[in-house]
């Protein structure tokens, strides 16, 4: 609803139409005291072109034959299909997701991968986009998932702007590593990385060694590399790469004149083939079709 229900006329015509539709009569009663009144039933599934399934009653319940028959018949239409957090079970009752990547909640992976050994779990990720079918983990996950799709229908702007209505990172790195139960890092260690994130962002496109980023940090490789993990959810090379990826992203929506040679040494990738590689593997596309779906029109 924050994402695609409410109105933003700043986006001119041609923004999301949205509704809800519920399998039993309204007004449903959530937690928390909370309800929820509905615009119609399955027969909203009829005209939608994204369908979200927000989450689930729980994980052993099983799905009503008639919502799965629905969500087939949209998807066979041409409907994409969403899952939040444990939504996932009724795309996975569904069996449009055996064969493929899906994720969901940390939680919920274990019984998720013992129920439908079919399917592809990663649940190390905050979301995946297999096109038709996209899936995410937590709550916050769900909102990234919600960008992304403002990303790919509209572009990069649109979804800054909404992220910016949110009050959210338009894009968040890392996965869901970084948010399971671990010792929360001491505040001195990131006063003392903080400034070091701050300099590997200013310095992305020069060659940054293991070595120097633990000089810079006054530790030695070892201790260095357990504190940036305990920090960041990430190792150096995982976080390094990362933000080069996202530096590289960025030249390729806003820098329409930049060739993808020089975004490569822009975001110290060094070579167009080290940047398209990385981009294949971590984005599952080429520089090239990225700038074309994502770049920014003035």
């Amino acid at each position: 609803m924050e994402v695609f229900g409410l109105a933003r006329p700043e986006m001119g015509r041609g923004w999301y139409r949205h509704a809800t539709a519920a399998i039993e009569q309204s007004p449903l009663r959530a937690a928390g005291g909370l309800t929820a009144t509905v615009a119609g039933g399955l027969e909203l599934l009829q005209e939608a072109d994204l369908i979200v399934v927000p989450g689930w009653r729980g994980i052993d319940e099983p799905v009503p034959d008639t919502l799965l028959d629905a969500l087939r018949a949209a998807h066979l239409r041409g409907a994409r299909l969403m899952s939040l957090c444990s939504g996932v079970m009724v795309l996975a009752a569904t069996g449009l997701l055996n064969g493929r990547r899906a994720t969901t909640h940390w939680r919920y992976a274990d019984a998720m991968a013992a129920r439908h050994p079919q399917i592809h779990l990663d649940p190390d990720v905050l979301y995946v986009d297999e096109g038709d079918m996209l899936t995410a983990a937590g709550s916050a996950a769900g909102i990234d998932l919600c960008l992304h799709v403002v990303r790919r229908d509209f572009g990069a702007e649109a979804a800054n702007s909404v992220a910016r209505r949110l009050v959210v990172p338009p894009h968040r790195e890392g996965g869901q590593a970084q948010f399971i139960v671990a010792p929360v890092p001491k505040e001195r260690e990131g006063q003392r990385l903080g400034p070091l994130i701050d300099w590997i962002d200013a310095n992305l496109q020069h060659e940054l060694t293991l070595a120097d980023m633990a000089a810079r940090a006054g530790m030695s490789t070892r201790t260095f590399q357990r504190r940036f993990r305990d920090l960041t959810g990430s190792s150096p090379g995982e976080f390094l790469l990362a933000r080069r990826l996202r530096r590289a992203c960025d030249l390729l929506e806003r820098q329409a004149a930049i060739s993808v040679d020089d975004v490569a040494l822009a975001a110290g990738f060094g070579t167009p083939a080290t940047l398209r590689h990385h981009f294949r593997s971590r984005l599952s596309t080429s520089p090239a079709a990225y700038r074309s779906r994502f770049r920014h029109v003035d």
